[in-house]
């Protein structure tokens, strides 16, 4: 027996769960000992096993065992990542301590709370305070605040591995670098579910020189992963069709559950599905609810309730309930189409399952037949415990402008004491003196470009040097103004004649230049300009680009494009006993007679002409985002052969190349066509970089505070936001291009919209694979989704439905002599 299970804390503690029917896990008590002994750290444990209790209950062992190191006030600080589930979380933590005995009271404090409740904790602090990283970088923006913490002895940040790879995850950072000066030896606590990044997840939270400690259970949550196959296989899949046959299948399933989440990717998919269930069983009315972010938090909150108190049979979601305590477990998990990553699948199958000792069961329900190999790829993952990591950022200017800012309104700052802490920082321990330098100008003056307007003259140097927001109205919008959520903006579609045609994803819309066409409602467009927020086209004919909605391009993990690359190797391997793969049989069998099933070490080219036109598909297995940038590439460089233009589509497998002219490919000049050679250059040459940085600035430019947002009593609209955005972001390439905030969003396009180092990665396998060209006379099942997907866009549902007939009647004429 160690020395801690002497203490007080922990007879009380053990003794409270005694009386509820729990034992504690060894990693529960781990985390309660280090905690006590003064050490700082991570927990990771799946979803269901107590993580919560794991670092609250050690805050609370530890002053029942040592009170007298205690002061009056605010104790802990828990930061969560979305305020449904704060008050979730305080209830479960004022439970407890009530039950315990302490008089302690729990407090919640983010957008939601009462400003009267606000104004009383300010008064009156509670001793534990939930909170999400804005409303705890507002806490800072307060006068005087120092005098909240100073009671404060750890701050624990839960869900950390959603919070590290955003820019969220960076305003946590800073806020811990402030806590940290006032309270130097307050300990910094995570709790995170498994990443395949651990250790630098606790680094970037922990950048300290302390003792610090990664504490991971041993359990395991039992996964079983049940596939739900189709009646018979398609040879030729198409994605989207499957739902309808499937929904028969997916009801029995529900009604022998008493509650089920049923998982979507996309918010339209999540509506398409309620429907589905609805039409595939009537008696569901009333009985099963939709539940995305986008819903009112009342309906939220009654939905949450009636599906914990089995009112409710199920509920059709999207990722709004991939976290967190705020759901009951239910008993049963069903995936819509690809999870995409290993991680986001384990932690929405760790939602079923009431105790962490019962299996969770999860089934994958294919969209299209192909599916069905990525559910044999995540059967192998999860058997080899593979996991994505999560990428932190780095250089975040945006992000620290806004903080410091923070600092400038609270009680002012000394720059070079700031530095100093900010260096320790994870995220800008590579920031130079002179990046500092600049930022600092940038707060006092506006920086070189922008030093002789007025408003960009925020922050007052004191005689003392002490730098300090004087004007009340600063502060006020500052205040107003904080947080890194930006949302993704619409853009209206308009004719220059006049005339309303409909919305586009901005996303989409920055990548594309004059004259290039698109397709939307049906009608091919060029584009004439785009100003503001409005793209202004003609009518056009021809090929076009369809537009592809951010919802739904969720990226493929690249740990899941290996697997799936490898499965799809040995997919005809006659020992092979997964269902999945002895289900798809035919389908490959026809893939293999009609064109290749590429092994681990292959680069699969198809080149198909039909009446249509000339085809050329080509199969990465990186993820559709990836896809994206590699299709511009590819049809860049063949370009520069022949002047072609080319229509293209994707999806997580592959792309098409699609022209009415014949394609110079062959042999001998693919090897140049996929070399690494001048990748990134041939990539901006193949996109609009600068319209991309652009659109990407306008986010850096409201969280850095250069446009403001939020007005008293009304909030700008986009279209303003980026007129603002656009004309600062011209002056500063005119006249300060190497601007810190410039290059940021230069950075920001390659490494999230371009993925430079997956893109990187991709290039330099297909180099060492040996490429495969071959030409079919006909789709095959890898290129029939990719090319129906490309004609949704241009058609209405029944003229896809008669063009999807007849090129299967085309390419399925000699199916059976094939096979």
């Amino acid at each position: 027996m160690s020395n801690y299970e002497h203490t007080e804390g922990y007879k009380i503690i053990q003794n409270w769960m005694k009386e509820k029917g729990n034992t504690p896990f060894k990693f529960q008590v781990d985390t309660w000992q280090k905690f006590g002994n003064g050490y700082s750290g991570m927990v990771v444990a799946p979803t269901g096993f107590g993580k919560t209790f794991s670092v609250f209950l050690a805050l609370i062992s530890d002053f029942l065992t040592h009170p007298e190191q205690y002061k009056k006030g605010l104790k802990m600080i828990w930061i969560t990542p979305l305020r449904s589930l704060a008050k979730d979380i305080a209830k479960a933590m004022q439970e407890a301590i009530d039950e315990i005995g302490l008089d302690w009271a729990v407090g919640v404090r983010n957008g939601d709370t009462d400003p009267k409740e606000r104004l009383k904790q300010v008064k009156n602090m509670p001793e534990i305070l939930v909170v999400t990283p804005e409303s705890l970088q507002l806490l800072l923006a307060q006068k005087n605040n120092q005098r909240f913490f100073t009671g404060l002895k750890c701050i624990a940040v839960d869900e950390w591995h959603e919070l590290l790879g955003s820019k969220r995850g960076v305003i946590v950072e800073l806020c811990i670098s402030q806590l940290k000066f006032y309270i130097p030896k307050m300990r910094i606590w995570g709790i995170s579910a498994t990443i395949g990044n651990l250790e630098e997840a606790m680094d970037v939270l922990i950048p300290y020189d302390e003792k610090k400690t990664k504490i991971t259970a041993k359990e395991q949550k039992k996964i079983e992963i049940l596939s739900v196959f189709p009646d018979e296989v398609e040879i030729l899949p198409w994605a989207g069709h499957l739902g309808q046959k499937l929904a028969d299948k997916v009801v029995p399933i529900i009604l022998e559950s008493k509650s089920t989440i049923v998982f979507t990717n996309t918010r339209s998919q999540s509506e398409m599905w309620y429907q589905l269930l609805l039409n595939a069983y009537p008696d569901f009315a009333g009985q099963i609810a939709i539940h995305h972010s986008s819903i009112d938090a009342h309906l939220r909150i009654w939905i949450e309730e009636n599906l914990s108190s089995g009112k409710l049979k199920a509920v059709v979601s999207t990722s709004s309930l991939d976290l967190g305590i705020d759901f009951k477990p239910v008993d049963t998990v069903i995936q819509i189409g690809s999870a995409k990553g290993v991680a986001r699948f384990l932690q929405r199958a760790g939602r079923s399952g009431h105790s962490p000792f019962e299996t969770s069961k999860i089934y994958c329900v294919p969209t299209h037949s192909l599916e069905l190999i990525e559910v044999a790829a995540l059967k192998e993952a999860v058997k080899q415990k593979v996991n994505e990591p999560r990428e932190p950022q780095v250089l975040c200017f945006d992000v620290l402008v806004q903080f410091v800012m923070t600092l400038a309104v609270g009680d002012g700052f000394f720059p070079n004491e700031v530095y100093e802490r900010v260096k320790k920082v994870y995220s800008f321990q590579e920031m130079t003196a002179q990046e500092w330098k600049s930022i600092i100008e940038f707060l006092t003056i506006g920086g070189s470009a922008l030093k002789s307007y007025e408003e960009y003259h925020k922050v007052v140097v004191m005689e003392d040097g002490l730098h300090k927001v004087t004007s009340r109205k600063i502060a006020m919008l500052h205040r107003m103004n904080m947080g890194a959520i930006v949302s993704d903006a619409m853009l209206k579609v308009k004719f220059i004649s006049g005339g309303y045609i409909g919305m586009v994803e901005e996303y989409f819309i920055s990548k594309l230049k004059k004259d290039d066409k698109f397709i939307l409602a049906g009608r091919v467009l060029e584009v004439a300009m785009v100003k503001d927020m409005t793209v202004f086209v003609r009518m056009s004919k021809g090929k076009a680009y369809a537009p592809s909605y951010l919802g739904g391009r969720l990226p493929l993990s690249s740990n899941l494009g290996q697997f799936l690359r490898e499965k799809l190797s040995g997919a005809l391997n006659p020992k092979s006993t997964e269902k999945e793969l002895t289900f798809l049989h035919p389908l490959l069998v026809n893939q293999e007679a009609r064109s290749h099933i590429p092994s681990a070490d292959e680069f699969l080219v198809e080149m198909i002409k039909n009446r249509e036109g000339f085809h050329v598909f080509m199969y990465p297995f990186e993820g559709r985002l990836v896809h994206e940038v590699m299709a511009a590439l590819i049809a860049y460089r063949i370009s520069k052969l022949a002047p072609i233009s080319f229509s293209m589509a994707m999806n997580d497998y592959g792309f098409e190349l699609f022209s009415d002219k014949a394609i110079p490919l062959s042999a001998d000049n693919l090897e140049k066509i996929l070399s690494r050679e001048n990748l990134m250059s041939d990539v901006i040459s193949s996109i609009n970089s600068a319209e991309m940085a652009s659109r990407k600035f306008r986010d850096i430019a409201v969280i850095s505070g250069m446009v403001i947002q939020n007005m008293p009593g009304r909030q700008r609209t986009n279209k303003s936001l980026q007129s603002s955005a656009g004309l600062i972001f011209k002056v500063l390439e005119d006249h300060d291009p190497n601007h810190f905030l410039v290059r940021q969003a230069y950075t920001e396009v390659f490494n999230m919209q371009l993925q430079e180092q997956r893109l990187v990665q991709a290039f330099k396998r297909i180099e060492k694979s040996k490429i495969i060209l071959k030409e079919a006379k006909h789709f095959t099942p890898l290129s029939f989704p990719i090319k129906i997907d490309s004609l949704r866009q241009t058609l209405s549902s029944e003229g896809l439905d008669a063009r999807i007939k007849r090129l299967l009647q085309q390419s399925g004429r000699n199916i059976v002599d094939e096979v």
